[in-house]
């Protein structure tokens, strides 16, 4: 057959692209990366190493990993024995027309105008009290929001700490209606306060002041996790460094007093082989004022912020400052383990919410609830994997909550 010389020509020349195109695509396969299993925290496990404080000199280092799913779930569980030690900054230039972030940020700061008051209110408020023992909480929702379970936790707070004194560092609750909230506990005689944040004066003389400057003009992105969330993670740190005392998250369920806990933070996991922890958390936190953990807590937020990652600003930075600073001589502080504040890990936590379903089940409540009581100071409960279930009749929870309520003529199963 004869062809004309143009058409060969475009033949041969689609044959020679056809075959380049086959030699230099290849196909790489990518091997499926499986999650490990929880970590055991059973009864039989922890029974055979009771509470004990964990040697801040040695730790079994853990691996900053970004969640699967999305970006406010819960920490996932680690895989690779590997933490970072050098700071980086994540910080990047601000566009306003490329992120929601900017709207986030004017809120953050629609009302500073009238901030200015903060510091007088909170020491007159502690030199007024008399007060020997301090807490904080924050919280950067809506008021409607603050429900039974926030409630609770203020409830056991004062069953333990009835000389104490709250302060609520909070936009929504330093309100009328926020007043309101709180009046139960001020008729009882308690001692606490709701206080809109002033962010200039908690990070002056702090690296977070620089940061927060950046922020206020555009040149740190907010990123894509929660910004309140983040300015939590900041103030509670602010917080402490400016006035010592007890952080705690407002899903914090406390058990016995503080009093004897000096600069300590809970291991939020540890490694069941050398008993060393594996990652710390920052629900709880009780430090002296000015204490250097807590300066250097602060430096590695405004240093290393990164609003894309969940828990980079949270529990992972603290894990990561206290993997490098400790056996130094002029940090001193404790590590408890997780039976301390964590004795159940946010994977396991509807154990806590169920009731005896046959004799085995209800042998194992039994002797959970006992170490509990006899271990911990507090329970977290994990508000954003348990915030949805509720309460059984004979559960843990529901024990927990008859020995730790001041109101206790109110309902168990609306926690």
């Amino acid at each position: 057959m004869c062809l004309p010389t143009s058409l060969l020509a475009l033949i041969l020349l689609l044959l020679l692209f056809y075959n380049g195109f086959t030699v230099f695509y290849f196909h790489i396969p990518f091997p499926s990366n499986p999650l490990p299993e929880p970590a055991n925290f059973s009864h039989e496990n922890l029974a055979k190493n009771p509470l004990r404080k964990l040697p801040t000199s040695v730790m079994y280092a853990v691996k900053e990993d970004t969640p699967p799913v999305i970006l406010k779930t819960l920490l996932p569980l680690l895989q690779n024995p590997a933490i970072t030690m050098t700071p980086i900054n994540h910080s990047v230039v601000f566009k306003p027309n490329k992120t929601h972030g900017y709207k986030a940020v004017k809120r953050m700061l629609r009302s500073a105008d009238n901030l200015k008051r903060f510091s007088t209110r909170v020491r007159e408020f502690f030199g007024n009290h008399g007060c020997k023992v301090r807490f904080f909480m924050t919280w950067i929702s809506s008021l409607k929001s603050f429900g039974d379970r926030e409630v609770f936790s203020v409830e056991s707070l004062f069953r333990s700490h009835p000389d104490a004194c709250l302060v609520i560092v909070s936009n929504s609750m330093d309100s009328e209606s926020g007043s309101l909230v709180l009046k139960s506990f001020l008729d009882k005689g308690f001692k606490l306060i709701a206080v809109k944040p002033d962010f200039d004066y908690l990070f002056k003389d702090t690296h977070a002041e620089k940061w927060f400057k950046g922020l206020k003009k555009g040149n740190v992105s907010p990123g894509e996790v929660s910004l309140g969330q983040n300015m939590s993670n900041l103030v509670r740190l602010a917080l402490l460094y400016k006035f010592g005392g007890i952080y705690m998250d407002t899903d914090v369920i406390v058990l016995k007093r503080f009093t004897k806990l000096k600069n300590v933070i809970g291991a939020q996991t540890i490694d069941l082989e050398t008993r060393n922890w594996s990652r710390l958390n920052n629900a709880v936190l009780i430090f002296d004022k000015k204490h250097p953990l807590l300066y250097k807590f602060i430096e590695e937020f405004a240093l290393t912020f990164d609003g894309n990652k969940w828990g980079h600003n949270g529990p992972y930075l603290v894990s990561r400052v206290v993997s490098r600073v400790s056996g130094r001589p002029e940090f001193n502080f404790t590590v408890l383990p997780p039976s301390a504040f964590y004795p159940v890990n946010w994977s396991r936590i509807r154990s806590l919410f169920r009731g005896p379903g046959d004799t085995v089940h209800s042998t194992w409540l039994h002797k959970k609830l006992e170490q509990i009581k006899s271990e911990s100071f507090a329970v977290h409960l994990w508000n954003k994997q348990s915030r949805e279930i509720k309460v059984e009749s004979g559960s843990i929870i529901n024990y927990i909550m008859l020995d730790c309520c001041v109101f206790c003529n109110s309902s168990s199963s609306s926690l």
